[in-house]
């Protein structure tokens, strides 16, 4: 069992109807039809969300996104049309909520991966493979690949895990047009972003995407390349052969896991409320990641 420790009741305001809450987005349709996506302060970790919330992460991520749709619009169109607040929208809404294009979304989690780490890690030392595709012996945690690689996972709801899939499996689900677009956008964007990460002091290990289409245009959509889609490591303390240091949500899985907590990952139990260390770390690392990747003090 998993999912919320505590749902919230999604919050009514006129002219929009609520469509669903998400880990951290809540998102409402107006009345021209398009998507107003409202970003939380909420966490998750191993696949719960979080009774705590990490204060100025919505808007963290929201101001970040922004950042990288700009630095990404030669390569792709975004689903972002307006910032402007929603009327009748609460005033903390105001940083953290986008009015974007409604898009036929791909049911597919399109990631890129430049390292290796987590979920592949975990297939490679057991077949040499990640998502099916061979990779060279004597890789460890923190490897660069020799290139670049897709590797899709199917959208869970929230509570359950993405899975990964093949290729394969995408083009048959999706068809194999859409699979080549998807393969194709997710490692330019990478690309990029790797790129600019790595100017900036900043390794890029992975990350994911969500697209979906305008007609016949692929557009990007949700969050791009934040601590939270993606994992961010710092250059300068890179070692293979171990967990790197990174700028997201580790503290959280850290003190989750730990004695001190007193939580049994392998129970049905819900996680405990984070303390105030872990929340204050946890928001440091954020604001840390948007002031080095854009260059702009967060305040």
């Amino acid at each position: 069992m998993s999912g919320f420790v505590e749902k919230p009741e999604p919050i009514q305001v006129p002219g929009l109807v609520h469509l669903h809450t998400g880990k951290v987005r809540e998102l409402y349709q107006n009345e021209a039809g398009d998507l107003v996506m409202v970003a939380s302060d909420r966490i998750s970790a191993f696949d719960w969300v979080l009774p705590t919330e990490i204060p100025d992460k919505g808007s963290i991520l929201t101001r970040l996104s922004l950042w990288w749709f700009d630095q990404l619009r030669d390569l792709i169109p975004n689903h972002v049309l307006s910032t402007e607040l929603p009327e009748g929208a609460p005033a903390d809404w105001a940083g953290r909520t986008l009015v974007c294009k409604s898009l036929q979304m791909v049911p597919v989690e399109a990631v890129a991966r430049g390292y290796l780490t987590g979920s592949g890690l975990l297939e490679y030392n057991e077949s040499r493979t990640v998502c099916g595709l061979a990779l060279p012996e004597g890789l460890a945690d923190g490897s660069e690949l020799p290139a670049p690689i897709f590797t899709p996972a199917t959208k869970a709801a929230v509570g359950e895990h993405d899975e990964n899939v093949s290729y394969e499996e995408v083009a048959r689900q999706v068809g194999a047009d859409t699979a080549a677009r998807l393969r194709q956008a997710t490692l330019a964007i990478y690309s990029r972003g790797r790129d600019i990460a790595r100017d900036r002091g900043i390794i890029l290990a992975d990350t994911k995407f969500e697209f979906g289409f305008d007609g016949d245009t692929l557009v990007i959509g949700d969050e791009v390349l934040t601590p939270d889609s993606s994992r961010f490591w710092p250059v300068d303390q890179w070692e293979p052969g171990r967990a790197q240091p990174s700028y997201d949500k580790q503290f959280v899985r850290d003190w989750l896991t730990s004695a001190e907590s007193g939580w049994d990952r392998k129970s049905e139990q819900p996680p405990p409320p984070l303390p105030q260390e872990v929340v204050d770390r946890t928001r440091a690392k954020y604001v840390e990641a948007y002031e080095r990747l854009t260059g702009t003090s967060w305040s």
